[in-house]
């Protein structure tokens, strides 16, 4: 273990988010303007594919780091049953789930049940498929949804606030079932399926289109829903940086573009795979 993933389990993970939350929701002109200036800098971040290109145009750093894309910036892949890429990253890992087994890193799975806290999805979603993009702190950070669907249930599970970082993942066990995160479930044309935004250090909220901002609690949250979203819809977004990771069933038979690695760089909208579910006989 590395003495980076040593130390995020000494710090007051909670306490830090909290901190984070309070200065990037702060409007004071000085404060935001420090902060956001300070980041743009540090990130290397130019603004012309967004839709307020000035760092004065931002009312706090939350709205800036949740700046929205100008409506021509992504282009979106038409492939028929093309998933699309949620966000704006890198590709952190995808393929098949095996039997039950998530690949976390190199050396390292996690239980899918585990990262739904529900065992019946578990079940469900087991040798289905998954992609996970990491969102840098320099990314766009809202979400969109890789598919058509009805977002029939979201669920929140409190927990950790590590980093999802390549170092962090490649030495924090079973990491994406151990951080805060919000599962969204969805019924598709192929079956039930889920969009998982997970959380991580530093990161002062999740919201979505069907919850708005994420109330954290010491317990799980569940909601049902009945909203319809296409392909390309922003689903929600992250305050501060972090992961979302599409879960797919077994029985839309998906398969991944063969150009894409870990480590890969996606943008929202890019064709990651493409469903062949079962055609019926003629």
């Amino acid at each position: 273990m590395t003495l980076f993933t040593s130390l995020q389990q000494i710090v007051p993970q909670q306490k830090l988010s909290q901190l984070a939350g309070r200065l990037a929701e702060s409007r004071h002109p000085i404060v935001k303007r420090a902060i956001i200036r300070s980041f743009a800098k540090a990130y290397g971040i130019t603004l012309e594919d967004y839709e307020r290109e000035s760092l004065n145009a931002y009312d706090s750093f939350n709205d800036f780091f949740t700046r929205e894309l100008k409506a021509d910036a992504r282009d979106l892949d038409v492939t028929k049953n093309g998933i699309l890429s949620p966000a704006d990253g890198v590709i952190s890992q995808l393929g098949a789930i095996d039997k039950h087994n998530v690949l976390q890193a190199k050396g390292r799975h996690y239980d899918i049940g585990q990262l739904l806290a529900d065992n019946d999805d578990g079940n469900y979603f087991k040798d289905g498929s998954f992609a996970t993009v990491y969102l840098a702190p320099s990314n766009y950070h809202r979400v969109h949804m890789p598919f058509d669907g009805t977002l029939v249930e979201t669920r929140y599970i409190p927990g950790s606030l590590f980093s999802v970082n390549t170092v962090t993942a490649a030495n924090i066990p079973d990491l994406f079932a151990r951080n805060e995160r919000l599962v969204c479930v969805f019924d598709t044309d192929f079956g039930r399926a889920a969009v998982v935004m997970v959380g991580a250090m530093i990161v002062a909220g999740i919201e979505t289109v069907a919850t708005g901002k994420i109330e954290r609690t010491p317990n799980i949250q569940q909601q049902t829903h009945e909203l319809s979203l296409k392909k390309g819809e922003e689903l929600g977004r992250f305050y501060l940086g972090s992961t979302a990771i599409v879960v797919l069933p077994k029985a839309a038979k998906t398969t991944w573009q063969a150009d894409l690695t870990a480590g890969s760089i996606v943008q929202m909208g890019q064709l990651l795979g493409i469903n062949q579910p079962e055609q019926s006989e003629p």
